[in-house]
């Protein structure tokens, strides 16, 4: 029987509403402001990416242009939202053709082919959901995504450009779904990066519409687009301050992603004297928060 289940060219049941279980990077993917400004450790960024994201300002989001604007599909392994998942069946066979996964208030659906359609030649148009196709391994079905617009693969503005690919694995494990995201990107990345996110099946559905977005002044004028002048911007050293991690760890690169490297700049590290976690609760009690100078 399994060895049946195994081979259904439909794969497992993947339909239904997910709510989003922090359970791993929660500090970068809860609702909310995210990760630090200055934050990419671990992402192998090559020059190009870290000073696309230096000059980055989170107010670019108040922008009219962009307040109601939707992110690329690499936003479902950063997000903070749940997924709602549903297939569209071939009405004579009942094949599954693809799987949707919904929008939510800033993400725009994607639809995942499974009837084995071809990606669209490199000229084609890019769109905010990009093309993806998938086939099943095992248990596993497998995603590729292509012709998607430039966005974002962490929440403090590290770039992914319209030239990233994205290839997902989508596990499930009872009632626990884990998404994992190798992002590829010949123009701000010098190796593969890889998310992963979890989500759990939930007993009342998901709403992730919520409502329609309204483009309102935010207090940034049109056609200004917020951002640091290169070497200005203001959080670059906040990680030392705070934690006393050095710089060179802070603005990422693809050795500081192992554990190797903690050997290089452990005679760089200072120790924070005291806890200047927030909240203070994660310090394991009371804690104090010594100014930035």
């Amino acid at each position: 029987m399994l060895a049946q289940g195994l081979s259904n060219p439909d794969g497992i049941e993947l339909s239904g509403s997910w709510a989003a279980r922090n359970f791993t990077d929660a500090i970068g993917n809860m609702p909310g402001g995210g990760p630090r400004p200055v934050d990419y450790m671990g992402i192998p960024l090559n020059d190009t990416g870290r000073a696309w994201s230096l000059i980055y300002s989170q107010s670019q989001v108040s922008m009219p242009e962009r307040i109601c604007d939707y992110y690329a599909p690499t936003y479902i392994a950063i997000g903070p939202m749940g997924l709602r998942i549903w297939p569209e069946s071939e009405m004579l066979t009942g094949s599954t053709t693809a799987w949707i996964i919904g929008g939510w208030a800033d993400f725009v659906p994607i639809t995942i082919w499974m009837d084995g359609r071809p990606h669209p030649s490199k000229y084609a148009a890019h769109e905010k959901s990009g093309f993806t196709t998938g086939v099943w391994e095992d248990d596993v079905l497998v995603t590729y995504t292509t012709h998607m617009e430039a966005g974002a693969i962490r929440r403090n503005g590290v770039p992914s450009s319209d030239q990233a690919t994205m290839t997902a694995r989508f596990s499930r494990h009872d009632d626990v779904l884990t998404i994992t995201a190798r992002i590829d990107d010949p123009i701000y990345l010098t190796e593969p990066y890889y998310l992963t996110r979890s989500f759990r099946l939930a007993r009342a559905p998901l709403n992730p519409a919520t409502h329609p977005c309204t483009v309102t002044n935010e207090g940034v004028e049109a056609e200004r687009v917020p951002h640091y002048y290169p070497g200005q911007n203001p959080f670059l050293d906040e990680l030392t301050k705070l934690y006393g991690i050095p710089q060179e760890a802070v603005l990422g690169g693809a050795e500081t992603a192992l554990p190797e490297f903690r050997k290089k700049i452990k005679d760089k590290y200072v120790r924070p004297s005291r806890c200047v976690s927030v909240p203070a609760s994660t310090c394991g009690g009371p804690g104090t928060y010594p100014p930035i100078d």
